[in-house]
């Protein structure tokens, strides 16, 4: 199981801070994560319809699309940041 974290518009689109959940096996990486989300209903659908937009941290530590879940426990999923 792993935790899934949802912050700002994110968030938003979901309707929720956060859910835990069961990865299919062939969820391994950023990419097939976000692709998994999208697909499974509408608010994923409008969460993640630009993948490319999304930042995450695995377990704390801000990663990028190529870099695999493994044992991940905790995954945050969050729209760029900006300063101001």
């Amino acid at each position: 199981m792993v935790t899934i974290a949802y912050f700002a518009w994110v968030r938003e689109r979901m309707g929720t801070a956060e859910e835990v959940v069961h990865l299919p096996a062939d969820v391994n990486d950023l990419a097939a994560l976000l692709a998994w989300l999208a697909a499974r209903d509408e608010r994923g659908a409008r969460a993640f319809a630009e993948p490319e937009r999304i930042r995450a941290a695995i377990d704390g530590v801000m990663t990028g699309d190529g870099v695999l879940l493994g044992g991940a426990r905790e995954v945050a999923l969050f729209p760029p940041v900006t300063g101001g």
